[in-house]
């Protein structure tokens, strides 16, 4: 099995001492990426840290894939214990850091302590400096890329970067790279911020070689170029006919499943206002959404599909380039588009205030900076909806994303067991419910019964590919053989590495308390939900309550003290 090279780089922000140190056999069992970042925090992280205290760690890690050129290939991993969900959480960015990254030679990164003074930490394979950067407390992410091009000559493809939001530790804040490019779900960026830390830069000359199946790696590159997916033409996006047709769209702060002005803000709207194609390091899918208004020339980076549902249908916002600038906002102040947008929906809906474009855009910048309402709308809708006076529409801590689970009911199941609670991308059942998927491997969206099977399957794999680390886009053009060529290994073999993961996750939660009943506190009833967790958590090998066996995990003993 390939996996990803070279030592684990621990810095210290506190002490600003490093440490490099050999995880070679970490590499070999969890290939790099989510499962290495995953291993790394269940060791050492303390099972009882605080999300901002010093003791949490943020893992950035690539994965063997990085080395190469193939398409869906230009992503990377950070692993952190979440403000958002109080649990362990894995996020992956696309852009153009991931190839920085590996030219440091370094198999992973840890982030750890918490400076006294603002800083930015400069990485490559020449070692680790600390800069001073106290003239850049509050500055946006453009203000701060402008920083390290004039000063460093250095690009944003080499940074990461935490934005006011970070700074102000919102629960919801994301890492930025690539200058729009996000760490986006959980709150990464405020642990980031909580460690006073403004930005990190990669740099080097010591990409590893990892010698990988060129014929398969260079036909996947191929059909990259070649396909006619719509996804190049509206990116994520395109799921939004799907998605009202069959309700399952969030709409009016979840009050409803449909929204009657949806060609105004999907698809037809994204490929009216693109300008140009855009892409990530090293793909030729080039499925970016770089979009511009032509009445005043306002320019970009997308809005995806689920920055739609949050700033437009959840908050009954028909106007497209005020989707635009919701989107623009949260990328220049570091902010998740998903939490942020549900939150201010929350806010609308509790003051009767839906559709008020003005009163969005105020409550973003406010939010990042903290001030007024925005202070405690930066806690997220699970701490603040009894103020507000509305339901709680998280799970798990973290806001819903699309594609209602209430419709599609497997996606329901999933967002149930998910580790990080109610985020899309942590098994991508709706591809299965629409479906987006060929009629042989589609599941009828109505039920849980009997899909469980399924879920775990989902999960595991997609653990396998934020470990690799590979793009969701990727997943039409990697079918079981090509997944056993591409990380030369046998599927299952792939397969039990990725429930493995899952496991460590599930552990780390079940040290904090965290048990079924947090599988339960769906905001909607799903028949059958209970008899459908008691599959799958036997088809797991954990116990009724949700809970794993120590034994079931290496090292658990000793992890987290």
């Amino acid at each position: 099995m390939i996996h990803g090279q070279g030592p684990l780089l621990t810095v210290d922000v506190g002490t600003q001492e490093t440490e490099a140190e050999n995880i070679d056999d970490v590499l070999e069992s969890f290939i790099g990426g989510r499962g290495v970042g995953t291993k790394l925090a269940h060791e050492r992280i303390p099972f009882d840290a605080d999300p901002f205290g010093p003791e949490n760690s943020l893992f950035f890690a690539t994965g063997p894939l990085q080395t190469s050129t193939m398409s869906f290939t230009g992503r990377m991993n950070c692993t952190g214990l979440s403000p958002l969900t109080d649990g362990l959480l894995s996020s992956n960015a696309g852009g153009f850091m991931s190839r920085p990254f590996a030219d440091t030679g370094y198999g992973a990164v840890e982030i750890t302590g918490a400076s006294d003074e603002l800083v930015g930490v400069h990485i490559s394979d020449e070692g680790v400096t600390f800069e001073s950067v106290g003239d850049l407390e509050g500055a946006t992410i453009p203000e701060t890329i402008d920083y390290l091009d004039e000063e460093h000559d250095l690009g944003n493809e080499h940074a990461a970067i935490a934005g006011p939001a970070g700074e102000n530790l919102v629960r919801f804040a994301a890492i930025i790279t690539s200058e729009s490019r996000a760490f986006g779900r959980g709150g990464l960026g405020a642990v980031l911020g909580s460690k006073n830390v403004k930005f990190l830069t990669f740099d080097g000359d010591s990409r590893p070689e990892i010698e990988l199946d060129e014929e398969v790696t260079q036909a996947i590159h191929q059909e990259a170029a070649t396909s006619d997916s719509p996804m190049k033409d509206a990116g994520t996006v395109s799921v939004s006919s799907f998605a009202n047709a069959v309700e399952a769209v969030p709409t009016k702060y979840f009050e409803e499943l449909s929204y009657d002005k949806l060609e105004d803000i999907g698809s037809s709207a994204v490929i009216d206002h693109k300008y140009k194609k855009g892409t990530c390091s090293s793909c030729a899918f080039a499925c970016k959404l770089p979009t511009k208004d032509e009445s005043d020339g306002f320019t970009t980076e997308g809005p995806e599909w689920e920055t739609v549902m949050a700033f437009g249908s959840n908050a009954l916002v028909d106007n497209f380039r005020t989707i635009m600038e919701a989107n623009e906002l949260c990328d220049t102040l570091g902010l998740d588009t998903i939490s942020c947008g549900d939150t201010v929906s929350a806010y609308l809906a509790a003051n009767d205030e839906f559709g008020n474009e003005e009163l969005m855009l105020e409550l973003v910048e406010k939010i990042a900076r903290r001030e007024e309402e925005g202070d405690m709308l930066a806690e997220g809708i699970d701490r603040i909806h009894d103020e507000l006076g509305v339901e709680n529409w998280t799970m798990k801590g973290m806001e819903f994303a699309a594609h209602d689970g209430r419709t599609l009911n497997g996606q329901g199941l999933s967002y149930a067991t998910s580790n990080r609670g109610a985020d899309h991308m942590y098994s991508v059942a709706y591809d299965y419910e629409y479906p987006l998927v060929s009629p042989a491997e589609a599941m009828e969206k109505e039920g849980v019964a009997g899909k469980s099977e399924k879920i775990i399957e989902l999960e595991n794999l997609k653990a396998i590919r934020d470990s690799g680390v590979l793009c969701q886009f990727s997943s039409s053009y990697t079918e079981e053989e090509r997944y056993e060529k591409v990380f030369q290994a046998d599927y299952e073999q792939l397969m039990d590495v990725g429930s493995r993961i899952v496991e460590m996750e599930r552990h780390f939660h079940n040290q904090r308390g965290k048990d079924r009943s947090d599988d339960e506190a769906l905001p909607y009833d799903l028949d059958g939900l209970s008899d459908e967790l008691d599959s799958y958590y036997e088809q797991r090998g954990w116990n009724d309550d949700g809970t794993v066996p120590d034994e079931n995990v290496e090292g658990a003993e000793a992890a987290g003290d």
